[in-house]
């Protein structure tokens, strides 16, 4: 078997201790990697790269295009950026891939026969971390999902149940209330659907979704979910099947993949052999599969399964009356070896070869044509006084645009006010087309026009925003009480 390239990334606190365990055992399995290191993490934000990670470092990945990599630290404060979010969206890895499964009764859970899959949007959302401050008392932050990001991950799920056998896809969302985003996610996913007829679809609000997730999780089978759902369900999805340490992801994108623990750094366990390697021995499980090493695969987790099975637990599973021996990382690695080639005897063998192909990535994404007209603009202004007050001042700020509402957090407060909303922060002023029924078109030299004369007045705006419609309908929201 010839060698495929990958490249390796020890990282921080833990990190080091089980990416050392995984790699033993990967290659005592018989894994034909040829591998390149790079560094990552603590010691490279140190050296004042915010990014985490040195340019020599995307050499290697862009020529390997395989990363397996361990938990690394972020240090605290402003200006670092998330490595993992800069290596998702650097490389497409649009994907991420959560297995979700219980291993009762040698690991403890309320949940036994979980087995399910969580695929979560990786580059969209509120992941993109655009933040603003707007005044002394306003913060923002930018949810933004496309449709071609969307549809992506939602033919990722279809074509992942298809090609892994799974007989159901789910998605959340909270579109009765983000009728805009989450109303988009909710309409593409019932488009996609009906293209995999075999398979079945269901949608769920987020919440409700949630607290059935929570009380009966053998109930779903593979989970679509956009970025920040998907973070934290599938957290509690793992945590409720027997430990998040025993959680592995992939990034998948078209050309380039990562694998990974989804647990951190845990820089209070390091150097003290007590780390639980699961996590990322089961994200090389996956990358073998993914590089078409699917014996080896087979043969890592069947010795991994007959392990766990034996009651050979590290300290953060083990548990008294169920488990035989506690062991530390290295001697959990040395027990996984031991038992290559043994199969589990309750437990379900694994065997990834029945899987023909791997889901598709590359998806040909067109954007239906529709007609964009800008029909208005909020302006946000911060201002101390009453929204009466703020109202008579904007009046007759525009020729074209006039004051249609103005609202503060998302409510109306003029010219319907309801007398005991908290008034913080900017007031958000919507100023629509004078004369839409006449067919009287603007422009942003009337957007322009307008912000002069609001500055002329000694208005402080923080922030504009474009209002358009679609086709004719509105593509903004309105505010609660308008």
């Amino acid at each position: 078997m010839k060698k495929v390239p990958i490249t390796v990334a020890y990282g921080d606190g833990i990190g080091p201790e089980i990416m050392d365990a995984t790699l033993k055992i990967i290659l005592e399995a018989g894994a034909q990697l040829e591998i390149e290191t790079i560094e990552i993490g603590y010691k490279v934000y140190s050296k004042g790269n915010p990014s985490g990670i040195e340019p020599s470092s995307w050499e290697s990945l862009k020529r390997t295009k395989v990363f397996l990599k361990a938990p690394i630290t972020t240090p605290q404060g402003g200006g670092f950026k998330s490595l993992n979010v800069t290596v998702r969206k650097a490389l497409g890895l649009y994907a991420n891939v959560r297995p979700c499964m219980s291993f009762a009764p040698f690991i403890h859970t309320k949940h036994p026969g979980i087995d399910l899959v969580i695929i979560r949007e990786n580059e969209e959302d509120l992941y993109g971390g655009i933040e603003h401050r707007q005044g002394v008392d306003a913060f923002q932050a930018l949810k933004i999902m496309t449709r071609q990001g969307t549809e992506r991950i939602i033919r990722y799920a279809f074509e992942y149940a298809r090609c892994y056998g799974r007989k159901k896809v789910s998605s959340f969302t909270k579109d009765n209330i983000l009728k805009i985003t989450d109303g988009m996610f909710h309409k593409v996913f019932e488009e996609v659907a009906k293209e995999y007829p075999q398979i079945e679809k269901e949608h769920w609000i987020v919440d409700i979704g949630s607290a059935k997730l929570a009380d009966s999780p053998q109930s779903f089978d593979v989970l679509v979910l956009a970025n920040l759902y998907g973070d934290i369900l599938s957290d509690v999805a793992l945590q409720i099947a027997g430990s998040v340490g025993l959680g592995a992801s992939a990034n998948i994108g078209h050309g380039y993949s990562m694998f990974e623990a989804i647990h951190g750094s845990a820089p209070r366990r390091a150097g003290q052999n007590l780390a639980n390697p699961s996590g990322l021995l089961l994200a090389a499980v996956q990358m073998l599969i993914h590089i078409g090493q699917n014996e080896i695969a087979d043969r890592v987790y069947n010795a991994w399964l007959k392990t766990i099975e034996e009651g050979i637990h590290t300290y953060d599973v083990f548990r008294e009356g169920t488990s035989r021996m506690k062991v530390g990382t290295k001697e959990f690695a040395q027990h996984v070896i031991s038992n290559l080639g043994k199969v589990p005897e309750v437990l379900k063998p694994f065997c990834s070869s029945r899987f023909h192909e791997n889901p598709k990535t590359d998806f040909r994404i067109t954007v239906p044509p529709e007609k964009k007209e800008l029909v208005g603009v909020d302006v946000f202004i911060d201002f101390e006084g009453s929204p009466v007050e703020l109202a008579r001042k904007l009046q007759d700020c525009g020729q074209r645009l006039k004051l249609e509402m103005i609202a503060n957090r998302g409510m109306a407060v003029w010219p319907f006010a309801y007398g005991e909303s908290l008034l913080a922060g900017p007031f958000q002023c919507r100023f629509v087309c004078a004369n839409r029924e006449n067919s009287l078109k603007i422009d942003h030299r009337d957007v322009i026009s307008l912000l002069n004369v609001i500055q002329q007045r000694e208005l402080e705006f923080t922030k504009t925003e474009l209002l358009y419609s679609f086709n004719g309908v509105e593509g903004y929201s309105k505010v609660q009480g308008e």
